[in-house]
């Protein structure tokens, strides 16, 4: 039998890629998602995940509903959407982006959202990556700590690759700082460029 844990799971897990395990459905259930994305609902990794449920044998209009009103928002209407899916008694949130994820936040702090943004750890979304606590999880995509390995393994993957430039937003500053480092002392010289809003 599949109960709400399993099914905030197999979400969870969807939005990261992780090996989905087998389940079977509670009879009768109907999940609620509440999916808010400042995306359309066409879009790549919207089409991912709901085909992802429906290879988990989550169905829309068997035994899925996925709140329509939560795909191609504004980020003024994040806040106002996740009043509403509260309301609407969603399973879970599934948030892409941290104006998403913080919305749904203010919102509950008992229905489970699982998130997916630049840093979820630096950007106070969880206390900890391996023990996110509270009622959200999700999947950090660009963490900027991780910015000296990206460099290495691109100086291991093209060798001729030298020199090139490190392109990144101030506020990311001092992890920039740090993959140049990592490229000086791999020989690879090249510059900073600071990208601002």
């Amino acid at each position: 039998m599949l109960r709400r844990r399993d099914f905030i799971k197999a979400i969870a897990g969807s939005t990261a890629a992780w090996p989905l395990v087998a389940r079977a459905q509670e009879p009768g259930r109907i999940y609620r998602l509440g999916q808010m994305s400042l995306s359309p609902r066409d879009a790549r990794q919207n089409v991912a995940l709901l085909g992802a449920l429906i290879s988990e044998g989550f169905i829309e209009e068997k035994n899925l509903v996925v709140e329509a009103h939560g795909f191609g928002l504004r980020v003024d209407e994040v806040a106002e959407r996740a009043a509403t899916m509260v309301k609407a008694r969603i399973d879970v949130f599934v948030c892409g982006g941290e104006s998403a994820i913080r919305a749904a936040q203010q919102a509950t702090k008992t229905i489970p959202i699982a998130g997916v943004a630049d840093d979820m750890l630096k950007s106070g979304f969880v206390a900890s990556l391996a023990k996110p606590d509270g009622n959200t999880t999700g999947v950090s995509i660009l963490a900027t700590e991780l910015d000296s390995k990206r460099q290495e393994v691109l100086l291991d993957a093209v060798p001729g690759v030298r020199p090139h430039g490190h392109a990144g937003r101030r506020q990311h500053y001092l992890a920039a700082t740090a993959a140049r480092a990592g490229r000086n002392s791999a020989g690879a010289g090249g510059r900073l460029f600071d990208l601002r809003d």
